[in-house]
């Protein structure tokens, strides 16, 4: 995944509002559970043989290497509480818009006269829902990292850079070099 995709699945698992099991054997039970009981899944899933799972299953292991610790960290957040973060998700994307915060280079494509080389920026903005809406529908359907950088700084352009059509009529934003994102809804 991306930067921009790896934001957005860091703000949905912000949302969530129990915090996620604390230890391993408890962290695999669940995983378990997704995947319908599979410890096969699992152990394809964090890259170790099933019976390593099924050994955490039973607390038979307490103590995950840290690379391991981290894989079936990050394997829990991605699908805890899905209900809640779709329902964050929806609301985004129907009322309340996503705030992006981002330090990145835009470049621009202005009228002659104006200058078009690119700088680095920060940028904390409010997107409208349809911005978020038009983010969270490309992202389920698998879209690049580079679909979802053109849609935010779309998005951008729109609202930060030509004041919602206000000025700068026919400037195209260019989002490149992104150090960082971070979004919020």
């Amino acid at each position: 995944m991306g930067i921009l995709a790896d934001s957005i699945e860091k703000a949905a698992a912000a949302t969530a509002t129990r915090p996620i099991p604390k230890s391993a054997g408890p962290q695999v039970r669940y995983l378990v559970k997704q995947h319908k009981g599979s410890t096969k899944a699992v152990a394809q899933l964090l890259g170790v043989s099933q019976r390593t799972v099924e050994r955490y299953v039973k607390d038979q292991i307490r103590r995950p290497r840290r690379a391991l610790a981290a894989r079936i960290e990050r394997e829990v957040r991605k699908r805890w509480q899905p209900k809640v973060r779709q329902k964050a998700q929806q609301r985004a994307a129907a009322t309340s818009g996503i705030t992006i915060e981002t330090r990145a280079r835009f470049g621009f494509t202005a009228a002659p006269g104006t200058t078009d080389d690119g700088r680095i920026r920060l940028i904390t903005q409010h997107l409208p829902p349809q911005f978020a809406a038009r983010l969270f529908d490309a992202q389920t359907a698998g879209a690049t990292e580079q679909q979802l950088q053109n849609i935010a700084a779309e998005g951008l352009q729109e609202i930060y850079f030509k004041d919602r059509g206000r000025r700068a009529d026919g400037l195209l934003v260019e989002f490149s070099d992104i150090d960082y994102v971070e979004l919020d809804f």
